[in-house]
């Protein structure tokens, strides 16, 4: 028995929603605001730790303004994403854009800006402790910027999967 093609029509009517493109707005929207959240606090929780560390050994201010810039990467990954994704909502209605788009940069959004937020915080609680055990003992720089160095990659993952599935 054939489908009609009322039936038919109706399927992709709904496909090419009006509201696809909110979804892909709210994708570039969550993946800058949440990390840029992760990134300010990360940057803030490791200022304190640099201002704390800093009366006692002035000298090893430049060696613990590490976690700050690390922390200062998450956000940009976060702006990457945004700016990619942006370029590629539409308007809706269109056989273009459909509500998977949507979906997808959504989706894509969420996980940068998630992932941005845990790598921020992980950061900001590892280069606290670590520049605080850094102006105790010098030779903890090394397996500070390694602890730094795990915690900065899951925002890169993150960001690795928010462009993928921003890319279908």
């Amino acid at each position: 028995m054939p489908v009609p093609q009322a039936a038919v029509d109706g399927i992709i009517n709904a496909e090419q929603a009006l509201y696809g493109p909110f979804f892909g707005s709210l994708g570039v929207t969550a993946a800058m605001a949440f990390a840029a959240a992760g990134s300010a606090y990360g940057t803030a929780k490791a200022g304190t730790g640099i201002a704390s560390m800093a009366v006692a050994r002035p000298d090893l201010v430049m060696k613990a303004i590490i976690p700050v810039v690390m922390a200062g990467i998450v956000a940009i990954y976060g702006l990457v994403v945004a700016v990619i994704v942006s370029g590629k909502v539409e308007p809706g209605g269109t056989a273009n854009y459909t509500i998977n788009s949507g979906f997808s940069q959504f989706a894509g959004g969420l996980v940068c800006g998630i992932c941005g937020l845990g790598a921020g915080y992980a950061i900001g609680i590892a280069g606290d402790a670590g520049v605080r055990a850094l102006s105790q003992q010098p030779r903890m720089f090394v397996g500070m910027i390694l602890i730094l160095i795990f915690a900065e990659v899951l925002g890169l993952y993150g960001m690795i999967v928010a462009l993928i599935l921003g890319a279908t």
